[in-house]
């Protein structure tokens, strides 16, 4: 388990403890209660000890749990004055702590870092996978992202959802390419190459499901990044989505079959005291959008 997601489950354990509720610490943690009593089992899995008893009245700490709440207690309340910390000397050296989603392509990268960069503002940089976004934000290690939507947002802001380009890529020399009214179901054989579930589980399915309704039941290919996508594809045996605009590629051709049903939908999220810094971002992201 990474540390981050530790130190998150964390504090789910101490918020059930505190509270003595599933319900009522999700409220307290304003978040939806099943992803929080995943998050506990995770930890109890974990730490190989049953932490919680769950019961029809609520919750109720084991002797195990009895004994290590203050010591769990101690690490969330120093991550917390850590993260404090880092936000003052954030404040004070003026620098903001962007984040991406990896299958934004470099030329909105680029912009959005750009945008941020209001009075000399010095911004770093940071390209993950969605799922690992939203926890950074949720944690405060981040400032601001860009994600991929759908995905769960529980215990972040989030801005509204703008869909932008995104082009069907498929091997040069495929049928495709030279058919008079190219389907999805022709692309038959072929792997989908595409970021694992794991990147984020609600997009994935929304893209397979997405194929799927179209007559296109393809094996996935995992593919972390755009660059990886293309590889895939140039290598002859799979097709993918990318918001790469159309470039002189080896191996690999652009289609605008059905633009509006592949296109890539994002949305910023942020810390509660970052809504300038989104609302930056939330205009270069409006004016890519698809039209």
């Amino acid at each position: 388990m990474a540390v981050m997601d530790l130190l998150r489950h964390l504090r789910f354990f101490v918020s059930v403890a505190d509270e003595g509720h599933f319900g009522k610490a999700a409220a307290a943690l304003q978040m939806t209660q099943p992803p929080l009593s995943q998050g506990l089992r995770r930890l109890e899995q974990h730490l190989e000890v049953e932490l919680i008893h769950r019961t029809s009245q609520g919750a109720m700490l084991t002797e195990a749990g009895r004994q290590l709440l203050p010591r769990a207690r101690l690490l969330v309340d120093d991550a917390d004055r850590l993260l404090a910390e880092s936000r003052r000397i954030a404040q004070l050296s003026g620098s903001v702590r962007f984040a991406a989603t990896t299958a934004l392509p470099d030329r909105l990268v680029a912009a959005c870092v750009t945008a941020l960069r209001v009075d000399g503002a010095e911004v770093s940089t940071t390209l993950r996978p969605t799922v690992d976004l939203v926890a950074e934000v949720r944690a405060g290690v981040c400032d601001v992202a860009v994600i991929e939507h759908p995905a769960l947002v529980d215990g972040v802001e989030a801005g509204p959802v703008v869909k932008l380009p995104r082009w069907l890529v498929v091997p040069g020399r495929h049928r495709t390419t030279t058919a008079e009214r190219p389907t999805f179901p022709m692309l038959a054989g072929l792997r989908f190459a595409h970021p694992p579930r794991s990147a984020n589980p609600p997009a994935f399915d929304s893209v397979r499901d997405l194929l799927r309704e179209r007559g296109l039941d393809a094996e996935p290919l995992a593919a972390a990044d755009d660059r990886a996508v293309l590889a895939a594809v140039a290598a002859g045996s799979s097709f993918g989505l990318t918001a790469t605009p159309p470039t002189p590629t080896p191996g690999v051709a652009w289609m605008t079959l059905a633009p509006q049903s592949v296109a890539l939908r994002v949305r910023v999220v942020r810390r509660a005291d970052a809504e300038t810094q989104a609302d930056a971002l939330d205009r270069v992201l409006y004016r890519e959008r698809l039209r």
